[in-house]
Parts: structure tokens; sequence; C-alpha cells
């Protein structure tokens, strides 16, 4: 994916996300982080990438999420022009899938969980 023609940024925006739900129609009235026992701001983005991701594979693309390494946030900010106040989840490179890499391959099956050791029932610990 080093070759891919896409390349997304996915950025989280908190003050946005904090003025959105100040509006009247969420009922809360300051912009209080404190309310929000997650950074939701950045779940949701996170979410969204995911999104992408997925439609990717939908479509016949390939597709691959990545972390951006500190060092190079700045110079991403000051090549593209991104404000501050916006922040970088990762990256994302969409492109054609290699030819000689098989559309399913057993990895991810070989190293899954079955759905006993994952799922629990009323409580912590307690599996079907």
């Amino acid at each position: 994916m080093q070759d891919a023609p896409l390349v997304v940024v996915p950025l989280a925006h908190k003050a946005a996300y904090l003025a959105r739900y100040a509006e009247p129609d969420k009922g809360w009235e300051d912009r209080a982080e404190a309310r929000w026992p997650a950074p939701y701001w950045y779940i949701d983005t996170g979410m969204a990438s995911l999104l992408m991701l997925l439609t990717a594979v939908d479509e016949g693309l390939g597709a691959c999420f990545f972390g951006i390494v500190p060092e190079h946030l700045q110079p991403f900010r000051a090549e593209f022009g991104v404000p501050d106040e916006y922040d970088s989840i990762g990256g994302i490179t969409v492109g054609y899938r290699a030819k000689d890499v098989p559309e399913q391959s057993g990895r991810v099956a070989e190293r899954r969980r079955g759905v006993g050791e994952v799922v629990h029932r009323g409580q912590w610990g307690r599996h079907a």
C-alpha cells in the first residue's frame, strides 16, 4: 500500500464536537469535556475510518490503516495547512489489491477466538 493512489487522513475536531453537543437540540448548555466518559471526537473519527476501510473492501479495493508517528505530524500539518485544533488519528491508504495476494487469506480466521471465548453473559467471565 506504499504506492496507493489515495491517502486519507481522518481528523478529529474536539471543539466542534463539544460545540455541537452544547446546541439546544442536544440539551446541554456548556461545552464541558468532563461530561464525556471517553473522547468520542476520536472514537467517532475512528468509526468513520473503519467505515472507509470496509467500504473500500466491499468495492474490491485494498485498504490499510496506519499510525502517523509524532515527528511527522507537524510536517504533515504544514504541508497541507491543517489547523492546530484538528488531530489526526492516523492515515488510510486505498488502492488496488496486488494480483498475487489471495482475496481471503486464512490468517485472520486462524487467530480469531471463538464467540464462546469473547462473549460474556450477564457478567464478566461467564461465557456461553
